[in-house]
């Protein structure tokens, strides 16, 4: 295992790509591998200012920008080897390269941004279709392309190395290695967050993936839009984690006050059907169907129509991605941007998140199957309501939010009141200036102690509410308000989780830092990351040991004085 020696050399390493915030520096951390704060769009070189102004962009700012970006992009699969110059003069000879990466998924690719879409439709008709003598091919033009060398002999000479942007986070125990080098367990959540969040590249691929499923919809439904929402957009991302995205037809929507003015009317002539959820159920059966047969790297289509939310999951090779698509949900939009906003707050909040979701997956409490165990989302809320409950609070309760809206923050959807303001500028910064240490104790200390047969969480109210059904854990649905979002969860598992959360906690209470540095053995964070009932089994026997023998030590040493007294008085009569 790594020492924390040499921590200070390491941290200034870390600096020179990592933003490590104290409280004065909160507000405007941008975290990342790529340099930039996750779903907000890089500036090419920003400056404070620049930095600054970014930072407060609302979330359909941000999300418009992405959309843009991704419309502009091509994927192209490359040849192991290759000349990236050489591949970047030939693409520039159809428009500007304003960006690019490259990455490996089933073999080498590049995505490349255009500055212009009009370049994307001169490499397209430059583009040649595959040899269809070995193989019958549907002719659809995406904007996935395929790059080989006619010469590969002769051009090999030519090859340059690439670098490649990692696509997945590092194995948790090269994690802890890197978390005994630094220097505070504050530091060991940011390197955390660092390793952990998605990078810049990785969330352009993602609005890429968006965007390839979008082209196909719009066979079908020419103003439609795919746009991705949950992990992937609100700032507490997962490397690695699937990417969740819903057919939008909210432009569809503004056609119909078009043509009401005037003595005429106008309308369009359109199937109708019974309810909301038949027409969704074949509009996914129909997209579902398309992607299947005739979506490049579209792979292992599965319709599941009769769930309460309907969807379509598959893999898309050409980015990696497992992809569940949905339509309009636009309850789960504000959740997303809820979350957004939390997250731009204080860098302290997804460095939080972060941890605890990493310490949950460790420790058998969260799983990626469906199941009794609790969800990254409850754990998510739970991080919340702990951080509206600091003295002073962290983050605003969403009624706070809910204050400060305008008109046009105003929604209400089937009846829910979704309301809350969207300009982060409103919203006053936070006086606490509690460090990362001490949360991270007081969370564990926190629910550790929590009285969940009698209460619930109440994100609205940032309070705790009598729980109005028996589920062991009740966490209120921040706007379906009649939904308890952790509903799936037995009592197994929450005991479980407070057992693992009283044990962290006294850990991070009762630790010796220095005499672990010198017993050569991962410390704060890094130790917490070690299933206890595996590597620290022993190490548990031991202190539980320790604790019997010093209280029956402690009972001897008192009947030994007792006794003592006891004699001297004898003598003394």
């Amino acid at each position: 295992m790594a020492l924390r020696a040499g921590g200070p050399a390491l941290l200034l390493l870390l600096r020179g790509r990592l933003r490590l915030p104290g409280p004065a520096a909160r507000g405007h951390a941008r975290l990342g591998r790529s340099g930039a704060a996750a779903a907000q769009p890089a500036t090419e070189e920003p400056g404070e200012d620049a930095e600054v102004s970014t930072r407060k962009k609302t979330f359909a700012e941000v999300q418009t920008e992405r959309l843009d970006q991704a419309e502009r992009t091509v994927l192209i699969k490359c040849p192991s080897k290759l000349n990236e110059k050489k591949l970047l003069q030939y693409l520039s000879s159809h428009g500007n390269v304003k960006s690019h990466f490259f990455f490996e998924n089933r073999g080498i690719s590049a995505l490349i941004e255009f500055s212009e879409k009009s370049s994307i439709a001169s490499l397209q008709d430059a583009v040649g279709i595959p040899d269809v003598s070995e193989h019958h091919v549907v002719p659809f033009k995406s904007r996935l392309f395929t790059f080989t060398l006619k010469n590969p002999v002769s051009q090999r000479m030519e090859e340059t190395p690439l670098h490649l942007s990692p696509q997945c986070h590092i194995p948790v125990k090269d994690l802890i290695q890197k978390l005994c080098l630094a220097d505070s367990i504050s530091s060991q959540m940011y390197v955390l967050l660092n390793e952990y969040q998605l990078t810049e590249e990785n969330i352009k691929l993602r609005f890429l993936a968006c965007s390839l499923v979008r082209d196909f919809a719009r066979a079908y439904f020419p103003d439609s839009t795919v746009k991705p929402f949950g992990s992937s957009v609100n700032t507490f991302g997962k490397l690695g984690s699937d990417v969740d995205m819903f057919l939008d037809f909210h432009d569809t929507g503004k056609h119909a006050t078009k043509m009401k003015k005037g003595p005429f009317e106008m309308e369009y002539q359109m199937k109708r059907l019974p309810s909301e959820r038949l027409a969704t159920q074949r509009i996914l059966s129909v997209i579902g169907d398309c992607l299947d047969n005739f979506g490049p790297g579209c792979v292992n289509v599965q319709k599941i129509l009769n769930a309460r939310c309907p969807l379509v999951k598959f893999s898309h090779q050409p980015t990696g991605f497992q992809c569940d698509l949905s339509v309009s949900n636009s309850i789960a939009i504000r959740s997303s941007e809820l979350l957004y906003i939390y997250g731009c707050l204080d860098s302290r909040v997804r460095a939080l998140v972060f941890t605890v979701r990493c310490w949950a997956r460790v420790h058998g409490l969260t799983n990626s199957a469906p199941g009794t165990w609790i969800t990254n989302f409850s754990l998510t809320m739970m991080v919340m309501f702990f951080l509206q409950k600091r003295s002073p609070p962290i983050i605003p309760t969403l009624d706070q939010l809910k204050e400060l809206a305008d008109e046009k923050d105003k929604h209400i959807i089937g009846g829910y009141d979704c309301s809350f303001v969207s300009d982060l500028r409103k919203i006053k910064p936070t006086k606490n200036t509690e460090t990362l240490d001490v949360l991270l104790g007081e969370f564990f200390e926190y629910f550790g102690n929590f009285d969940f047969r009698k209460n619930s969480i109440n994100l609205r109210k940032g309070k705790e509410v009598n729980k109005p059904e028996s589920s062991p854990l009740y966490i209120w649905n921040p706007f379906e308000q009649d939904l308890n979002i952790s509903k799936n969860v037995n009592q197994p598992q929450l005991e479980k989780f407070i057992a693992m959360a009283r044990e962290s906690a006294w850990i991070l209470q009762k630790e010796d830092k220095t005499q672990q540095m010198i017993n050569k053995e991962p410390w704060g964070l890094a130790a917490l990351l070690i299933p206890f009932g595996k590597s620290n089994s022993s190490r548990m026997k031991n202190r539980m040991k320790g604790i019997g023998s010093e209280t029956i030590k402690s009972l001897l040493d008192s009947l030994k004085l007792n006794n003592a007294n006891s004699q001297q008085k004898a003598v003394g009569k």
